[in-house]
């Protein structure tokens, strides 16, 4: 029977309150061996096949492109670290590989939430640009912004991993207990100096930020969609959006939300043994399903060829044209735009824009044709 021995710090000097509390979570082993391996199983072949499909299509833009082979890319390493993370919990949570395979292991594990969450947020704001907003992610999209972010995406958790992974030993052995831990069961010493600070950076801008750009681009996004005439593309949108939100409601916010009074318990703030262990139970689950987005991440890929009747086909380079009626744009200024994905030129003396893109996911041609009505 694994114990976890866990002493709050009390937030204030005066306080008394001094306990301690025999967290058990006996199901936990099974658990996270048997949901690992499912990962494992279903994961390694879904993102090496999203891999290979993404590499060889030509229809996705290059943002999209950017943001869903960066996000393949971690799902993949996510993948291949599994099976140490299932012989670990297997044996009862006791680590064997030493202290470098915990740290590598352990800050990739957490490192895979994070990125994941930042790609997601991309992917949601250049889908929102590209439904609500098509004329300027027709501007956009084929600029350098998509490769700067997602620069900024790696370096970031880059600068928080590598501190992590030198900073000292992530192995230890809690008390009453003969087993090595890795990556948990910190003391109350080590966590408050150590991980405090990467805890509240997880909770601001692992969550708070992005869930907040979500919850407010979401609602507009999916009442353009509903407003798109085609029914074909309108179910493909309406299909991505479902499954992005089911992915951060399923995945992402029920872990953040046990980690975030996980953190006032480690805080003290929270200070009841039966408020203890129901937190610790909770986050055992929360922590496997969190994963489970590195098997779901593949169907969001393949969600417009399966709409398409399973049609994997590689597509030709032609270029679809469309056309808007922007009197008031024309009449201010001639605009030419030219790149290898799309142009825009205004044509004056007819009051009309046209674009000239290659349509990806079919949601922006369906936006530009129900603006033409």
């Amino acid at each position: 029977m694994a114990v976890w021995v866990f002493s709050p710090v009390t937030t204030t000097p005066s306080t008394n309150f001094s306990t301690e509390c025999s967290l058990q979570a006996d199901f936990q082993y099974g658990f996270f061996t048997v949901t690992y391996s499912l990962m494992f199983i279903l994961g390694l072949p879904g993102n090496a096949l999203a891999l290979y499909f993404l590499s060889h299509r030509s229809q996705r833009t290059k943002s999209a492109h950017i943001y869903f082979m960066n996000l393949a890319v971690v799902d993949t390493a996510f993948i291949c670290l599994l099976p140490f993370r299932i012989y670990y919990h297997n044996i009862g949570n006791d680590w064997v590989f030493g202290d470098v395979a915990c740290r590598i292991t352990g800050t990739l594990y957490y490192a895979n939430i994070y990125l994941s969450i930042g790609f997601f947020t991309c992917i949601c704001l250049e889908r929102y640009l590209a439904v609500v907003h098509p004329l300027t992610y027709l501007r956009l999209k084929s600029s350098r912004y998509p490769l700067v972010l997602t620069i900024g995406i790696w370096m970031t958790g880059i600068a928080i991993v590598l501190p992590l992974i030198l900073g000292g030993p992530l192995v230890n052995v809690p008390e009453n207990s003969s087993s090595t831990s890795c990556f948990e069961d910190f003391s109350s010493t080590s966590w408050q100096h150590r991980l405090l600070p990467y805890n509240v950076c997880a909770l601001i801008f692992g969550f708070v930020v992005p869930f907040t750009i979500i919850g407010v681009v979401f609602p507009v996004m999916a009442r353009r969609v509903c407003q798109i005439r085609t029914s074909t593309h309108r179910k493909v949108a309406l299909r991505i959006i479902s499954l992005i939100l089911a992915i951060s409601l399923l995945c992402f916010l029920p872990y953040h939300i046990t980690h975030f009074f996980y953190f006032l318990m480690r805080m003290g703030i929270i200070q009841h043994c039966t408020a203890f262990s129901h937190i610790y139970k909770l986050r055992r689950i929360t922590l496997a399903l969190v994963s489970f987005n590195s098997c779901l991440n593949p169907v969001l890929y393949f969600i417009p060829s399966i709409s398409r009747g399973f049609n994997f086909s590689l597509p030709s380079h032609t270029k679809q044209v469309y056309t808007l009626c922007d009197a008031k744009l024309c009449r201010e200024k001639g605009l030419s735009v030219t790149s290898p994905l799309s142009s825009l030129q205004c044509q004056q003396e007819m009051g009309m824009v046209t674009l000239r893109a290659q349509a990806e996911w079919r949601i922006e041609e369906s936006s530009l044709k129900s603006l033409q009505s």
